[in-house]
């Protein structure tokens, strides 16, 4: 069956792109923005992407799919409709993808990518060959795809849109829940239904104390969740010993507290609770100061978080570190505008600063890289993030404070 995917650039999308192609389906795509690094890599995969008007659609495409962001007006789903072409949501795509294995299903507020990368990293490495869809680009995997033939699947799992009730997982692992999409409440609520009826093992985060097992990435979170990964992996009948090796051998994810030159990290943080990790962890590391360039990753995210990221910033925010905030990420749309980042950066007085653009952002860190040990770039769904940070890390390295 021949599949176009609207917004095939977004890192989910792709993923589900790259998992259809190499299951042997025909993909198609398109996007809003051409030319990105997961476009031109879904390019070389034979995977054809067209602007966000319609065209790729047509009467040889068997089904569309979509995801939440996708408003009922896309071009693609007037020209679905006209057609008669039925509509699936992403979620229930994957989980189609994904109905051959066992189903390993990682969900949480924070810390899914991560945790999905180094138990399917473990599970590689043991020998059980797994198919992983990941919710980030993983070093050494297809972008966010590994393709497995054992016996089971490792899929991050996403609540947002409480999309996850798509899949009928084997096993699971919660890694945590705090108030982000919903409540606290509610997460809790919609993790406890999704984990209920899993036949096989459950690693909840929330319910018991996972400890710490030693990793390559820094960070006491994420020796937390290489606990979670490595307590999944024994669970499967996976060798202690040989999974704390591997997770040894274990190379990160992008965008994950990845250090893209010198002492510049490009980190994925958008809540308080990844925001604070995020801090305190290169806080550790670089007493000397940090600069972190931060995105807001959509209006209402921000205005519903306002209250915590200013209690989250004014307490974590040293003398020594300041934060660049940008306008908030805008993907178009019908969207409430009448929140911006600079409510916010009136909140928190002197320890950050507004700038307009990646322009005046890299202006203001040149400026002033001699005051900081560190630099850092963070926030979702913005692609000119990733792109920023390597930017950042042209600054001369010995010009970083010490």
């Amino acid at each position: 069956m021949k599949r176009h995917l609207i917004g095939i650039g977004g890192v989910g999308m792709s993923a589900l792109a790259t998992a259809l192609v190499r299951l042997g389906d025909e993909v198609t795509g398109a996007d809003r923005t051409l030319g990105t690094p997961n476009i031109r890599f879904l390019e070389s995969l034979g995977v054809k992407v067209f602007p966000d008007d319609g065209s790729g659609v047509d009467a040889a495409t068997g089904e569309v799919v979509v995801s939440t962001a996708i408003e009922s007006d896309n071009p693609g789903l007037v020209r679905a409709a006209e057609l008669g072409i039925p509509v699936v949501h992403r979620a229930k795509a994957l989980a189609h993808a994904l109905s051959g294995h066992r189903l390993v299903a990682v969900v949480g507020t924070c810390g899914k990518s991560t945790v999905t990368a180094m138990l399917g990293h473990v599970l590689a490495e043991c020998g059980l060959d797994p198919f992983c869809v990941n919710g980030a680009n993983v070093p050494g995997w297809e972008g966010a795809v590994r393709f497995g033939r054992g016996e089971y699947a490792v899929a991050e799992v996403d609540e947002s849109d409480r999309s996850l009730v798509a899949f009928s997982p084997y096993a699971a692992i919660v890694t945590n829940a705090s108030a982000d999409h919903y409540s606290k409440e509610e997460m809790d609520q919609v993790f406890d239904d999704f984990v209920r009826n899993c036949p096989g093992p459950v690693v909840d985060g929330r319910k018991c104390d996972p400890g710490e097992a030693e990793t390559t990435m820094p960070g006491r979170h994420n020796r937390q969740n290489a606990a979670l990964a490595l307590r999944m992996a024994v669970a499967l009948g996976v060798d202690e010993a040989k999974a704390r090796a591997a997770l040894l051998t274990f190379r990160g994810v992008e965008r994950r507290l990845q250090r893209v030159g010198g002492n510049v990290f490009d980190d994925y943080a958008h809540n308080p609770e990844k925001l604070r990790a995020m801090w305190t962890t290169l806080a550790e590391e670089y007493p000397g100061g940090i600069c972190a360039v931060w995105r807001p990753h959509g209006y209402a995210p921000l205005r519903k978080m306002l209250d915590a990221l200013v209690e989250m910033f004014t307490s974590t925010i040293r003398p020594q570190d300041r934060l660049l905030v940008l306008p908030v990420y805008d993907a178009g749309g019908t969207a409430d505008r009448s929140i911006n980042s600079d409510a916010l950066v009136a909140r928190l007085g002197d320890k950050a600063v507004a700038v307009g653009d990646f322009d005046e952002a890299y202006s203001w860190c040149r400026a002033h890289s001699g005051d900081f040990a560190a630099f850092a770039v963070c926030g979702a769904r913005d692609p000119g993030l990733a792109p920023f940070a390597r930017r950042l890390a042209s600054l001369k390295v010995e010009k970083l404070k010490g």
